[in-house]
């Protein structure tokens, strides 16, 4: 065993102080993000839903 992986891990500290951090969530920004989340799904799957519409209207107008 190398000295160098000893000695890279010995560094670290055993007993981290845990620190306390108080911080305030905004509930109304949580819940933009996840409408806008849900907005970004609903305009992804209009466009692959009219991008198959479309595609098989092509496929049955070019077979006749």
């Amino acid at each position: 065993m190398s000295t160098e992986s000893l000695n890279r891990t010995s560094g670290v500290d055993k007993d981290p102080s845990p620190q306390v951090i108080n911080t305030t969530v905004n509930v109304d920004v949580l819940k933009q993000r996840i409408i806008d989340q849900k907005k970004k799904e609903r305009v992804k799957r209009t466009i692959i839903f009219s991008s198959v519409c479309v595609s098989l209207g092509v496929l049955t107008i070019l077979s006749f």
